[in-house]
C-alpha cells in the first residue's frame, strides 16, 4: 500500500507501514486457570491494556456485554498484539473462584485465596460492580493504598491482581 494512502486512512500520528487483516472467528477462544473478568469495561484503552497484561501473565479474558470492543482501534493499540494470543470468553463462562477487586472494604489482596482456577472480576471505574456481580463472587479484595488517591484505574488494579496472583506462582 502507498505510505501516502496509508497516512490518508490511519488515526495514529505516525500511521503504519503495513495493514493486517484477520477474522474475529479467527481470534483465541476459551479459558485459562487465571481469568480478567471485566464488567461494563466501557474504555478501549483499558480492554486493551488489560488484555496486554493477561497476557504478560498468562490469563484469559472474559468479557460482558457493555465492554469496549477488544478488536476496535484504541483497544488494539493498546493490546499491542496481544488480542491475537489471549483466550476471550464471556463473562459467566469464567471458570474457578470468582474473586471481586473492589476499591474499598475488600480483604486484602494478599491474603485472599487466588488458587487456581480463579478469576478476577473487575467493574468500570466509575460504577464498580453492581450488587448482583458481587452476589455472584466468592469473595471481594482490595488492593491496600498508601496515598491519597481514591481508588486505582481498573487497568493498573487488574494487573496488579495478575502481579500478586503470578507471584504466589512455585
Amino acid at each position: 500500500m502507498e505510505p501516502a494512502l496509508l497516512a490518508e486512512v490511519s488515526s495514529l500520528g505516525h500511521p503504519p507501514r503495513v495493514v493486517g487483516v484477520y477474522r474475529r472467528d479467527d481470534l483465541p477462544r476459551g479459558t485459562r486457570d487465571a481469568t480478567l473478568a471485566l464488567w461494563h469495561v466501557a474504555d478501549p484503552g483499558n480492554v486493551g491494556t488489560l488484555l496486554r497484561s493477561a497476557d504478560a501473565f498468562g490469563a484469559g479474558v472474559a468479557l460482558s456485554a457493555g465492554c469496549a470492543d477488544p478488536t476496535g482501534p484504541k483497544a488494539l493499540r493498546a493490546s499491542a498484539g496481544a488480542v491475537f494470543r489471549v483466550p476471550a470468553c464471556g463473562f459467566d463462562e469464567a471458570p474457578g473462584r470468582r474473586v471481586a477487586l473492589v476499591a474499598h472494604g475488600g480483604e486484602p489482596l494478599a491474603e485472599v485465596d487466588l488458587a487456581a482456577p480463579v478469576t478476577l472480576v473487575l467493574g468500570a471505574e466509575r460504577d464498580g460492580l453492581p450488587d448482583e456481580v458481587l452476589a455472584r463472587c466468592d469473595a471481594r479484595a482490595s488492593i491496600p493504598q498508601t496515598g491519597d488517591a481514591e481508588s486505582l484505574n481498573v487497568a493498573m488494579a487488574g494487573t496488579i491482581a495478575l502481579y500478586e496472583l503470578s507471584r504466589r506462582l512455585p
